[in-house]
């Protein structure tokens, strides 16, 4: 009989403790998860020079970033346009997607052999682009923007 007491007891302090444990807790879920990561540069059109700089965009600019998608190096790109609010705001943004932050800073060196390529440039070339689209426009500033997909991660 003093058996059966102590299994009983046994018992029931198991189960007391049972109760208050969780074996099987599944992680909280959250509602949303990490996108890809957009680099994204904003820019001032100077007076005057803004069907020039869309040129630009739209021929050298667009060509070095098809090659690098073309590459597996970027998943997409866009330009966007806005009124600018205050003589020191921007009115585009120049945006790039990649898968995420790893792959972007991963792949730097190969970027810019694809972009040399793409452009068949050389430092000289570079240089004087970029002293030439100066007196077109201003970089405001750089960002670097995550996406957030407003779903549960599957």
């Amino acid at each position: 009989m003093k058996t059966l007491i102590r299994v009983v007891a046994v018992l029931a302090f198991t189960a007391m403790l049972l109760s208050t444990m969780s074996f099987a807790q599944a992680p909280p879920v959250r509602p949303f998860h990490d996108g890809p990561v957009w680099d994204i540069t904003f820019v001032k059109v100077k007076p005057g020079v803004g069907l020039k700089y869309m040129e630009y965009l739209s021929s050298q600019w667009k060509t070095e970033q098809e090659a690098l998608k073309k590459a597996g190096l970027t998943l997409n790109y866009m330009v966007i346009q806005t009124e600018s609010h205050s003589p020191n705001d921007w009115d585009l943004m120049l945006m790039t997607e990649f898968k995420d932050l790893a792959s972007m800073e991963t792949n730097q060196d190969k970027a810019e052999a694809v972009s040399t390529q793409a452009l068949n440039s050389n430092d000289t070339k570079m240089i004087e682009g970029y002293q030439e689209r100066a007196s077109w426009r201003e970089i405001m500033g750089d960002r670097l923007a995550r996406e957030i997909i407003l779903e549960p991660k599957k």
